[in-house]
């Protein structure tokens, strides 16, 4: 790795940051999300800032984690504990888009989900996702989870390389709705990396 890079828990200060890593990872769909919630006037960055601000929900900054190169965010993780069981009730009140990614969330209960992991392209090519990701594992093993779970774009095959090179395997899929600007076709691919349990 070049320079100096630290771990840290993000904090509120991170929002915007983290709202463009989280469109980075998501390929674009969070910023077609945030641009159906903002109000008139509004950016949707400002949407995703304050979403990546909020105290509770997934994409909350109480559950990432940033990497910092010389004092600069260069990437994030942002995860936890997938609910076990995991409740599908009021499915048909998601929006569409989303509802394939809650249907292969189901598919990996009580899983540590990675839910986003993202590089500024500046970033990239330094190890950072994977460092990330053995984070990620630490996370899970220390709060006993019996997997580690991860949603891709099936053609993203940079980001497949990645996980399977990490351990994860390919586990289900759900057909990809396309939106506006919508990099891939085919489907969402659930991966999963199993942890033994010890005791």
């Amino acid at each position: 790795m070049v320079g100096h890079t630290t771990f840290r828990p993000a904090v509120k200060a991170d929002a915007s940051a983290l709202a463009v890593l989280v469109d980075i990872a998501g390929e674009g769909l969070p910023a077609h999300l945030w641009s159906t919630l903002r109000a008139p006037g509004q950016s949707i960055l400002e949407v995703g800032r304050e979403r990546a601000a909020r105290e509770t929900g997934g994409f909350s900054y109480r559950n990432a984690l940033v990497a910092e190169v010389e004092g600069e965010i260069a990437a994030c993780l942002v995860g936890y504990r997938l609910d076990d069981p995991y409740d599908l009730a009021g499915l048909e009140e998601i929006p569409p888009l989303v509802r394939p990614l809650v249907l292969l969330e189901a598919k990996a209960p009580g899983s540590w989900y990675v839910n986003v992991l993202a590089t500024f392209p500046e970033f990239r090519q330094r190890g950072l996702g994977t460092a990330l990701l053995g984070i990620a594992e630490e996370k899970a093993r220390a709060g006993s989870a019996p997997a580690l779970s991860v949603i891709v774009a099936a053609e993203n095959v940079r980001a497949r390389r990645l996980y399977a090179t990490a351990g994860y395997e390919a586990h289900a899929t759900e057909p990809i709705f396309a939106f506006p600007g919508c990099p891939h076709g085919g489907d969402w691919l659930l991966m999963v990396k199993p942890l033994p349990s010890h005791g």
